[in-house]
């Protein structure tokens, strides 16, 4: 897949690259495939994995003869910030659902903002009661001869199984955006405080500038900076 570097840290040896599809891939400096610099702007190629791009080398010939025009409508005018946001790149409720299923499974690496955090869990527990609807009609529809609702416990159990991964990576990355460690996810195994600990984060608005774990969440509003007058 092609890509733009959007910033590669010489010194910690990790970047982020922005994917053809308009997702945002991190590497480090053991995925270049040569010793080169990827400054911000190079335009790169790379094989992505799940929110990991793998084996990255830059197009020399792309960079070579590409003219100032399009290359100034790509490079990021701040890191994380496009001056042309990629439509797949969507900041809509059901489409963070949708790449937490898919793209991001278990990416525990980058940052996911309020929106994306909540928009998730709306749908996953639209999807539990759904399944749940579901499941329950199909016990009635084999009569009463049932003594357990079999589908009305199986299909939502099933789905809470196979989204318990996403569930995780994305409070990890809930708690990266605040500029915090994933590790405080273990604060729930904390009778009664671990709950509310990780409910005040999920509440917490995205740190407003790029931490270590990304740059800041494509939509989050980030404030112009103070020019002072003369």
């Amino acid at each position: 897949m092609r890509g733009d570097v959007l910033h590669y840290d010489e010194a910690q040896g990790f970047g982020f690259i922005d994917g053809a599809d308009g997702n945002r891939y991190t590497f480090a400096r053991e995925d270049l495939r040569h010793a080169v610099t990827a400054s911000k702007g190079v335009p790169v190629e790379f094989q992505p994995s799940g929110g990991q791009a793998r084996e990255v080398f830059v197009i020399r010939a792309a960079s070579a003869t590409a003219s100032p025009e399009p290359v100034a409508a790509t490079v990021p005018q701040h890191f994380g910030r496009f001056a042309l946001e990629p439509i797949s790149s969507s900041t809509g409720l059901w489409s963070y659902f949708r790449r937490a299923l898919t793209e991001s499974y278990a990416n525990f690496r980058g940052r996911a903002r309020r929106k994306e955090y909540w928009g998730f869990y709306l749908f996953w527990a639209i999807s539990v009661v759904v399944l749940s609807t579901v499941g329950f009609a199909i016990d009635g529809s084999l009569g009463a001869g049932l003594e357990e609702p079999i589908a009305g416990l199986a299909l939502p159990g099933l789905f809470v199984l196979a989204a318990l991964l996403p569930c995780i990576a994305m409070t990890v990355r809930r708690i990266h955006d605040l500029g915090l460690s994933g590790w405080f996810c273990l604060l729930i195994l904390l009778p009664y405080v671990g709950g509310l600990s990780l409910l005040v984060f999920s509440l917490l608005p995205s740190q407003k500038s790029d931490n270590k774990w990304g740059p800041v969440p494509a939509g989050v509003k980030v404030p112009a900076p103070h020019v002072p007058t003369a």
